[in-house]
């Protein structure tokens, strides 16, 4: 039935796209219009949703002319005061007066020491409690007690930026460095904002990418959680140095041509209470679900209510926030299955539409998270929006208005696992490299995908990373240039290997966490009393790489290449197309754009074969897997590509992946050649 709702008509974009949705045109309808009657209900008079998610600059605390102003969000309040160092810790000196809608304030005339260490005492009418304010920018823990303390933080001279012309080059692909700042140097402890500054920043830029995605940035009680149990929503975290530190850290990455990805978490929240947001005022209900709609099975955390206005104010104000006083360029939205499901996706194989569009289905979550990707747009036209998301929900990557939820990419999830299954379930030569292709290129029309070959989670302690399911415990003492290991000779092949074709073919950007790139021999494992509280393992070993007589450095090297060969603007996001198959001797060779990619994935079988390809095109080797270079024994000036009538000849190595750029004169056949 036609509403003459414009919104609704829109959505008929995403029936257009996939017409396997066209059985849940009810629902996508409803989607949108759910999303029309949320911003309706909490705009009002608010010209747009960023006029309307200002509470940072309403709560919180705030210079004056002739003082200081602090207001706090606290419905379920009967007396609030502040109380801190500035104070002589005087719980009563400094009471608030009740406003409306469950907001207090308090006004003190003359100069708060900044930095001044604050906490607020709660009266309601059963209870009494401390806690955080709300809206801190600034949370520090005392080393002796290791209880938490907010900072009045009120600098009397603004962060100075100089950043203000940088802007991400959108026709380029987005190659993101994922990277955890605390972790991020060799030694045995924490690393600063400032240090990640000096050392990966122009590290990161000379591998080649062009973006880098921070997590643990959120304050969290417990550095273990590797940021994901947040705490302190509007709080950078302490650990690795001042707000100020921050800022510096995303201002010289600007300078350097990089965007930041801020690792954002609105699925959940920390338990904690007294330092986080936790029965805050004293209610559960104030910001998170009642009962056990409101715990999280597995990760034992509390799970917003995206209902209610309130929450809703403080998320979207808190988007805001990061884009406006840190100048990030973009989130990836964590946990985004758990807020769309209220099962949380967890055991459910989303193998038919049926189950995006059940019951199942949270519609207030999906409702939330369009707003916050339109809130996103009209702060930062250019922000860039990454969904975690292992369902595939539909419409995820396209616009709210034609039916979707907004997102520009969303996380290949699937393809980390996929490469687990073959190396740990199957040798060599029992690879589906068929299934493989399949896999590696089938995604929804229209949608962005980023795709990775590993993250941070097959780093941590419980899993692998691809390095050592290659290789194991030989890495330990055969990963020197002149050792004869066959198992290491497989592991360093098959590294370049799976990363070269997941970055060509798997998404339309591509990812990686820090590390990786060279294959780092060791786990994530944060300080914890299982491991004696060591901080050994929360680090990475740069000097691996930097080690010639190592083969670390060949593994960076070849990922430097690569990353160098895709940057062509607009390469990843050309469909790949298969060119040649051969399941018997693990075969594939497939076209994008100016390039042809040919993959010999047999551990024993090499040779000479054909490809089909235009009669007049001439090729130039690109990038081949077994260069000198990269740890290979293939001279780089022979060549492999000869003509064969109307194909091409191929001479591949085993367990080795060669790259040609087109030099073909004729331009009628090269678009002959697109078009077949």
């Amino acid at each position: 039935m036609d509403t003459g709702d414009p919104a609704v008509k829109n959505a008929y974009e995403i029936l257009d796209i996939d017409p396997l949705l066209r059985p849940f045109r009810g629902d996508i309808e409803l989607r949108v219009r759910n999303c029309a009657r949320l911003r309706a209900r909490l705009l009002g008079a608010c010209e747009s949703l960023s006029s309307f998610a200002n509470g940072h600059m309403f709560f919180g605390f705030h210079r004056c002319a002739d003082g200081w102003l602090y207001r706090e969000w606290a419905p379920n309040a009967a007396e609030i005061h502040l109380f801190g160092d500035f104070n002589g810790w005087n719980r009563t000196s400094h009471p608030m007066r009740r406003l409306a809608d469950g907001a207090w304030e308090l006004f003190v005339r003359g100069e708060v020491p900044h930095g001044s260490k604050a906490r607020i005492l709660i009266r309601t009418e059963t209870e009494r409690f401390e806690r955080i304010p709300l809206y801190c920018k600034r949370v520090v823990q005392d080393p002796g007690s290791l209880a938490f303390d907010g900072q009045i933080w009120l600098p009397e001279a603004p962060f100075v930026w100089t950043d203000a012309g940088f802007a991400r080059d959108a026709d380029a692909p987005l190659l993101i460095y994922e990277a955890h700042v605390g972790m991020s140097g060799e030694r045995a402890g924490i690393t600063l904002y400032t240090e990640f500054r000096d050392f990966m920043l122009p590290r990161v830029r000379a591998l080649g990418y062009n973006a880098i995605q921070l997590m643990a940035v959120m304050e969290h009680p417990y550095y273990g959680s590797f940021g994901y149990q947040v705490s302190n929503f509007f709080a950078a975290s302490s650990r690795f140095g001042l707000p100020e530190d921050l800022k510096s850290l995303i201002d010289a990455a600007h300078g350097m041509g990089l965007a930041v990805f801020l690792d954002l978490v609105h699925s959940h929240a920390a338990r904690n209470e007294t330092e986080g947001v936790a029965r805050f005022d004293g209610t559960v209900y104030q910001f998170f679900h009642c009962g056990a709609r409101g715990d999280h099975p597995q990760w034992d955390s509390k799970l917003f209510d995206y209902e209610k206005p309130g929450v809703l104010h403080f998320l979207l104000s808190n988007l805001k926030f990061w884009i406006e006083e840190y100048h990030f360029d973009g989130f990836r939205f964590d946990g985004v299955t758990s807020m769309l499901y209220h099962n949380h996706g967890l055991g459910v194989a989303f193998d038919n539409y049926g189950k995006y569009f059940s019951e199942n289905t949270d519609p207030d979550a999906v409702a939330y998270l369009q707003l916050a990707t339109e809130l996103c747009r009209e702060v930062k036209p250019d922000c860039v929006l990454i969904a975690e998301d292992m369902s595939g929900m539909p419409g995820m990557c396209l616009p709210v208005l034609g039916g979707g939820i907004g997102f520009d990419y969303r996380l290949g999830m699937g393809l980390p696992d996929l490469w687990i299954r073959y190396l740990d379930k199957r040798r060599d030569e029992e690879w589906d490299v068929g299934a493989l292709w399949h896999e590696l290129t089938q995604r929804r029309p229209r949608e962005k995908v980023v795709g990775y070959c590993e993250s941070h989670d097959q780093a941590l302690v419980g899993d692998k990373t691809i390095m050592f399911r290659l290789a194991d415990k030989d890495m330990y003492d055969s990963m020197n240039t002149d050792s004869q290991n066959p198992r290491i000779d497989r592991a360093v092949a098959l590294h370049k290997m799976i990363r070269l074709i997941t970055c060509s073919c798997a998404g339309e950007a591509y990812l990686n966490f820090m590390g990786n790139e060279f294959g780092h021999p060791e786990w994530i494992d944060f300080p914890r009393p299982g491991n004696g509280n060591s901080y050994h393992y929360a680090r990475r070993q740069w000097n691996l790489p930097a080690d010639g007589l190592l083969r670390y450095h060949f593994l960076q090297d070849f990922d430097k290449a690569m990353i160098g060969l895709v940057k062509e603007p607009g390469l990843l996001g050309l469909p790949a197309r298969l060119l040649l198959h051969h399941e018997d001797d693990k075969l594939l060779a497939y076209r994008k754009g100016r390039f042809l990619f040919f993959f010999n994935f047999h551990p024993v079988r090499d040779g000479v074969f054909v490809i089909p390809s235009p009669a007049d095109a001439r090729w130039e080797l690109a990038l081949h897997t077994s260069w000198p270079a990269f740890g290979g024994y293939r001279p780089q000036d022979c060549v492999f590509l000869a003509q064969d009538g109307e194909n091409k000849r191929v001479a591949a190595d085993r367990r080795a992946a060669l790259v040609f750029e087109e030099r073909a004169e004729n331009a009628f056949a090269r678009d002959r050649f697109h078009a077949e």
